[in-house]
């Protein structure tokens, strides 16, 4: 039989669990935390926006990954913090809720931590801090929806192939934007829905499906208007 340790030869052991290893607590597990969050947007941080950078990731496998998208970069890096975890997971929602912006979103949340943090060493209790931040958010979403949402029905079709094209800069696909940019206006203008008894208009962009097919160029893609008979996209493609 093992006998348990006794509570004098305790040091660097965890005296309820009998497990060897040390706590940290107060001012450093935060500054441990906004750290790690600092890192893991150091990381990405060169690679937002039209003139960002790709990144070479190669993998124990010797796959190499060329990409400046934020969630692909933050999948194939192996973080272990528990608090670069959460920006991987939040880049994650953002790509799987949007589709887009998962860089922007890891570098606004790392700068709010980098920023309470500072609040913190002024002597601001975190839950007054997070009380502003809320208050803030409501705010922000207030301000935007009255001063600078604009109806999409009046921004035109120029306005959206715009958009499209800002988006495009950043990918493979920047080396022909007008051609990717004109069918992507034209997929999702196709999906215009009007509610017969509220006339509201909406466009369910999740009912268009993505069918690829090997042997022909990325070129010759088209925008087909119809359903389809692949069970994994059986919407309008």
């Amino acid at each position: 039989m093992l006998a348990a340790p006794s509570a004098s030869g305790m040091s660097g052991v965890d005296a309820s669990l009998g497990i060897s290893g040390h706590r940290t607590s107060g001012q450093a597990v935060r500054h441990a935390n906004v750290t790690a969050a600092l890192a893991v947007a150091n990381m990405i941080k060169t690679s937002l926006g039209p003139l960002g950078l790709d990144k070479m990731l190669l993998d124990n496998m010797g796959d190499i990954t060329i990409t400046n998208d934020g969630a692909t970069i933050l999948q194939l890096l192996d973080v272990e913090h528990p608090a670069g975890k959460i920006l991987v997971e939040l880049a994650g929602l953002q790509d799987s809720e949007v589709g887009d912006g998962t860089t922007s979103v890891v570098l606004i949340a790392s700068e709010l931590l980098r920023r309470a943090n500072e609040l913190v060493n002024q002597g601001i209790h975190p839950t007054s801090i997070i009380s502003g931040y809320r208050l803030a958010m409501r705010e922000a979403c207030k301000y935007v929806e009255e001063h600078l949402a604009v109806d999409a029905e009046s921004l035109g079709r120029e306005c959206l192939m715009n958009t499209c094209r800002t988006t495009i800069a950043s990918k493979l696909l920047s080396t022909d934007p007008d051609f990717w940019a004109d069918m992507c206006v034209d997929a999702v203008m196709s999906t215009k829905t009007v509610d017969p008894f509220t006339d509201k208009v909406s466009y369910p962009v999740k009912s268009i499906g993505i069918l690829k097919k090997q042997g022909k160029g990325s070129k010759e893609s088209a925008v087909l208007k119809g359903e389809s008979d692949s069970p994994k996209n059986p919407h309008l493609t």
